[in-house]
C-alpha cells in the first residue's frame, strides 16, 4: 500500500496549499485576476509530479522589497527535484533564490525577509536562482536535488527581489514563481550549489575597471561541476569562476551577468576535489556613478556571485558550500587573462531578454497541447502506408515545415533538379536559362489525409532547399541557386516581404550567401537564424528585419581538436531551452548552440548515423527529443533511416523507415506534426512519407536483461501495491550496488514473462468479461449434469469438490472457500519481480582527480 499512501499524501498536501492562478499570455495580471485557490497536485505517474510555487498575489508598496514564501515538501519521503521552471518576467521581477530548510521563518502566507526576519530560522541551502529572464535549468539525467525526509529540508522558501515599485503602478498583483518536477526515484547523484560571494568590494565612482576577487581552498569529496550562473547588478561586465589545481587555472564557467542570468553548461569534463582551489572575478565599472558603490541588497548596490551547480555521490551529498573569502593580490596574478575581458551586450540581445518572459508560458501552451505527457519509449514509429490519399505530383522534396494551423508545408522543386551541371567551381548557378520553377512549390497539406490545402510559389524559385514558418505564418526559404533567403507571405499572392543575400552572387560576407541551406526562427525575439551552406560553414544570426547581428562556425569541448562544419544542412530552434541546433551533414553530427550568444553547448555524433546527418527537428516532449534522418554515405553500410533521439542523454530511442526501406532514397528533410506524427521529405523518390507511433512488440531491453512482450493473454494479474526492494546499479567512480525503496505499481504476468503497463486494461477487460460469463457456463454445466444424473438414476447431492477431485488436474481449492482472494495467486504472485524496476544509468564516469 505505500504507492497508495504516497500518492494520498501527495494529493493532500497540494490541495491544502494554496496556488495562484496566471494569465496564461502574460505574467503582468491585473488586480483580482491573481487568486489564491486550491489546486491538485499534477501527477505523472506514481513517483513523478510537480510542485508550483508562487508568490500569493502580491503588490509590494515600495522598491528594493524582498518577499518570502513557504511551501512544505509535499511528502514524508525523500523525494528529488530534476527540472526548474521560472515564470517571471524582469519587467516585474528583479531576481528570485528557492532555499530549503527546516524551519522557514515563517509559515502563514508571504513575508517581508528583507530585514532581520530572514528567510529561515536554520541555515538555508540555495537550490536555485533567476535573474533577467533567465530561460529554464534541466538537471542532467541521474541527477536531482534531494528533499524531504533525511535531506534536513522540509520546506521550500521562494524569495523574490522586487527592484522598481514602480512595475506595480497599474496596480496588478504579481504571482512569480516557479514550477519543480520532482520524482520520489533515488537519484544516483545528488544536485547542489556552491556560491562563490564578494562581501566587501568598493566601486570607486568614475573608475572604469575595479576587480572582486574570491577564493576558498576546497576540503570536502569530490564534486562535479555542470552549469554556472554569474549575478552581478548594472556594472558588472564579465564574471568568471575557475579551478586551480597544482597552479593551473581550468575555467568552469564565463558570462557577462548583464546576459539571461540562467544556469549554462560547463563545457569541460572537470572536477573538484580536495585540496584545489575555487576563484571567482568580477569585473565592475563605475562610469557613470558619482558616488562610491558598495556590495549590498537594493538595486543601487553590487553584487558579484559565481553560482556553481555540482553533482556528488549521493553517500557524500552536501547541498549547499559558499566562499566568501578575497582572494589575494599573489593568486589573482595568475588568473587568465579572459577573466578581464568584458563581454559585450548588444541592444539586440537586451531585447531580446525582454520577450523572453513569455517564453515559458508558451511552453506550457505546448505542453497542454501535448497532452502534459512524458515519453513513452514503448512507442514506435510505423509508416502510414496509405498517406497521402492521392498523388502530391511532388518533386525533389527539399523542405518541410509546419504552419501556425498545424498544416504540413512542402517545398519542392518542380520539374527542376540539382544535378552536377547545375553549379560551376565558382558555385554560380549554370541553368537560369530555365527559368524559375512553373510549378507551386509550396504545397500546404492537410497532415491527417495528405490532401492539398493551397498552392503557392509559382515562377519564384530556381533551386528550393529550406523552409520554416514564422509567428504570422509567413514563409522563410532559401534557394541555393539564388544564394538568397526570402521571406515569403503565405496569402497566395507571393509576395516576397524580406530577401536577404543578393541573387544569383555567391560570397562569404554578412550581406551574402553560398548556397543557404535553412533557416530557423526565433518566435519570441523574432531573430532569424541561417546555416550557410555548401560553401561557407558558419551559422548567421540576423533580427526580425533582417539586420547582421552576428555568425559562428562550428563547436568543440576540446578547442585543439575543433573540427569546421561540412555542409551545415539544417537548424532546429530549441524554444524551451533557447539554443540553436545544426545537423552537420558531411561531419555525421548533431551540434547545439546558445541561441544568444552563440556558445557551444553540445554534440551528438553517433556510428549508427553513417556518417552523415541531412535534418532535424526538435520536440521539447518529455527531457527533449531530436528527430533526425540519416544520409547515404560510400565508405559506411548503415541503412538510411530516422531516428528519436533523447537531447539530454543523446540516447536513441527508436529508429524508423519506410515499410519497404528501399523507398527511402534521399532523405533530405522532417517535420514533427503537433500530434506527434513525423513527416520525411525524400529529394531522391520525390516522395513525402508519415510515420506515427504505433505500441512497440519489438523486444527491448531494460535493466540490462531481455524482455519479450507478450502476444498472448496473461495468466495471472497482480492488482495489490506491494512495498518491495528495488535494486539499482550506479556507476560512479566505480560500479556500485544501492538498495532503495520505492513503490511498486500493477503488473500483470505469466509466470516470469513481462507484459507492459500499457496493456493492463486491456487484459482487465478480457478477465472481467470472463468472469462474467462463468456463472453462465457453471448454471448450464450445473443443469446439464443434473439432467444426466437423473437419467441415470443417480442417488445423493451434488459436491462440486468432490466431483473436481476425482478429476486428474483439479483440485477443491476455491470451492470449499467462500472467496478465493489470498489464495494461491497471490502467493505465487509474491515471489514474482517487479516489471517497474528500472537500472539507473549513470552519467558518465567522473574525469580522473588529474584532469
Amino acid at each position: 500500500m505505500m504507492g497508495t499512501s504516497v500518492f494520498c499524501g501527495l494529493l493532500m498536501a497540494f490541495v491544502l496549499q494554496g496556488h495562484c492562478t496566471e494569465s496564461p499570455s502574460s505574467r503582468r495580471l491585473q488586480e483580482g485576476e491573481c487568486i489564491s485557490r486550491t489546486k491538485p497536485p499534477l501527477l505523472f505517474n506514481s513517483h513523478n509530479f510537480s510542485m508550483d510555487l508562487r508568490m500569493p498575489g502580491v503588490s509590494p508598496s515600495s522598491s528594493d522589497t524582498y518577499l518570502c514564501m513557504a511551501f512544505p515538501v509535499p511528502t514524508d519521503r525523500d523525494s528529488y527535484i530534476v527540472d526548474f521552471i521560472p515564470y517571471a518576467s524582469m519587467s516585474t521581477v528583479h531576481h528570485m533564490i528557492l532555499f530549503g530548510c527546516q524551519s522557514p521563518a515563517s509559515t502563514s502566507g508571504s513575508w517581508d525577509c528583507g530585514g532581520a526576519q530572514g528567510t529561515c530560522k536554520d541555515d538555508p541551502s540555495i537550490m536555485y536562482a533567476w535573474a533577467r529572464n533567465a530561460p529554464p535549468t534541466k538537471l542532467p539525467k541521474d541527477v536531482g536535488f534531494r528533499v524531504g525526509k533525511s535531506s534536513g529540508m522540509s520546506y521550500f522558501v521562494l524569495q523574490i527581489h522586487y527592484g522598481d515599485v514602480s512595475a506595480f503602478r497599474d496596480h496588478h498583483r504579481d504571482c512569480s514563481g516557479l514550477t519543480l518536477k520532482m520524482t520520489l526515484k533515488p537519484q544516483p547523484f545528488i544536485a547542489g550549489i556552491y556560491l562563490l560571494i564578494s562581501v566587501d568590494t568598493v566601486i570607486p565612482p568614475g573608475k572604469t575597471v575595479t576587480n572582486a576577487d574570491v577564493a576558498c581552498e576546497y576540503a570536502s569529496y569530490p564534486i562535479y561541476p555542470f552549469a554556472f550562473r554569474t549575478h552581478t547588478h548594472r556594472l558588472g561586465k564579465v564574471v568568471s569562476g575557475y579551478r586551480i589545481r597544482n597552479g593551473k587555472w581550468t575555467l568552469i564557467g564565463r558570462q557577462s551577468p548583464q546576459l539571461p542570468q540562467a544556469f549554462y553548461p560547463v563545457n569541460t569534463e572537470l572536477s573538484v576535489q580536495y585540496g584545489d582551489t575555487v576563484a571567482a572575478r568580477c569585473v565592475f565599472t563605475g562610469e557613470g556613478r558619482t558616488t562610491e558603490t558598495i556590495i549590498g541588497g537594493t538595486s543601487d548596490d553590487e553584487m558579484c556571485n559565481f553560482y556553481m551547480m555540482y553533482y556528488m555521490e549521493s553517500k557524500h551529498a552536501v547541498p549547499f558550500m559558499s566562499c566568501m573569502e578575497s582572494g589575494s593580490k599573489e593568486l589573482f596574478r595568475h588568473i587568465p587573462a579572459e577573466a578581464n575581458v568584458p563581454i559585450p551586450v548588444s541592444p539586440d540581445q537586451m531585447s531580446s531578454m525582454m520577450h523572453m518572459g513569455h517564453a515559458a508560458d508558451d511552453d506550457v501552451m505546448l505542453d497542454k497541447r501535448r497532452g502534459g505527457q512524458a515519453v513513452d519509449q514503448d512507442y514506435h514509429l510505423e509508416q502510414v502506408t496509405d498517406w497521402p490519399d492521392g498523388n502530391l505530383q511532388l518533386g525533389q522534396v527539399s523542405g518541410l515545415a509546419l504552419d501556425s494551423d498545424s498544416n504540413l508545408v512542402i517545398f519542392h522543386r518542380g520539374d527542376h533538379h540539382w544535378d552536377v551541371n547545375s553549379f560551376d567551381s565558382g558555385a554560380r548557378f549554370q541553368q537560369k536559362s530555365l527559368g524559375p520553377i512553373q510549378q507551386s512549390a509550396i504545397l500546404v497539406v492537410d497532415p491527417a489525409k495528405g490532401r492539398i490545402l493551397k498552392a503557392s510559389g509559382r515562377n519564384m524559385f530556381y533551386l528550393p532547399h529550406g523552409i520554416t514558418t514564422d509567428r504570422d505564418n509567413n514563409y522563410w526559404v532559401t534557394d541555393v541557386a539564388l544564394h538568397q533567403v526570402l521571406k515569403v507571405s503565405s496569402d497566395g499572392r507571393d509576395r516576397i516581404l524580406l530577401a536577404l543575400g543578393e541573387a544569383f552572387t555567391p560570397g562569404s560576407d554578412s550581406s551574402h550567401f553560398c548556397k543557404p541551406t535553412d533557416v530557423a526562427i526565433d518566435l519570441h525575439t523574432g531573430n532569424v537564424f541561417v546555416s550557410d551552406g555548401y560553401c561557407n560553414a558558419r551559422i548567421l544570426k540576423f533580427s526580425a528585419d533582417g539586420n547582421y547581428l552576428s555568425q559562428w562556425g562550428a563547436g568543440s569541448l576540446d578547442r585543439r581538436q575543433r573540427a569546421r562544419f561540412q555542409i551545415p544542412h539544417s537548424l532546429a530552434f530549441l524554444s524551451d531551452r533557447r539554443e540553436v541546433c545544426v545537423a552537420d551533414r558531411e561531419n555525421g553530427r548533431i551540434q547545439c548552440f546558445i541561441a544568444d550568444t552563440g556558445e557551444f553547448v553540445k554534440e551528438i555524433k553517433k556510428e549508427e548515423f553513417g556518417g552523415k546527418v541531412f535534418a532535424i527537428s526538435y520536440s521539447p516532449a518529455g527531457d527533449g527529443l531530436i528527430y533526425a534522418v540519416n544520409g547515404d554515405s560510400p565508405y559506411r553500410t548503415v541503412p538510411l533511416q530516422g531516428f528519436v533521439i533523447n537531447y539530454t542523454t543523446r540516447e536513441i530511442l527508436d529508429t524508423f523507415s519506410p515499410k519497404r526501406k528501399q523507398d527511402f532514397s534521399m532523405p533530405h528533410d522532417l517535420v514533427e506534426g503537433r500530434d506527434g506524427s513525423v513527416f520525411v521529405g525524400d529529394a531522391g523518390s520525390e516522395k513525402v512519407f508519415k510515420f506515427t507511433a504505433e505500441k512497440s512488440h519489438r523486444s527491448v531491453k531494460k535493466a540490462g536483461i531481455q524482455v519479450q512482450e507478450l502476444e498472448e493473454v496473461e495468466a495471472f494479474i497482480q492488482t495489490r501495491l506491494k512495498p518491495q526492494k528495488n535494486i539499482s546499479h550506479v556507476a560512479a567512480a566505480g560500479p556500485e550496488k544501492q538498495m532503495a525503496d520505492k513503490p511498486s505499481l500493477p503488473v500483470v504476468q505469466e509466470e516470469k514473462k513481462t507484459a507492459k503497463p500499457g496493456r493492463e486494461n486491456g487484459v482487465m477487460a478480457a478477465v472481467i468479461i470472463t468472469l462474467l460469463l462463468l456463472p453462465l457456463l457453471l448454471v448450464v454445466f450445473i443443469g446439464v449434469f443434473v439432467c444426466w444424473r437423473r437419467n441415470s438414476k443417480a442417488v445423493g447431492g451434488l459436491n462440486l469438490g468432490n466431483f473436481f477431485a476425482s478429476h486428474r488436474g483439479y483440485t477443491r481449492q476455491g470451492f470449499d472457500q467462500l472467496s478465493t482472494e489470498g489464495s494461491d495467486q497471490e502467493r505465487n504472485m509474491e515471489d514474482s519481480s517487479d516489471s517497474d524496476n528500472e537500472e539507473y544509468s549513470a552519467p558518465p564516469l567522473p574525469p580522473q582527480p588529474s584532469s
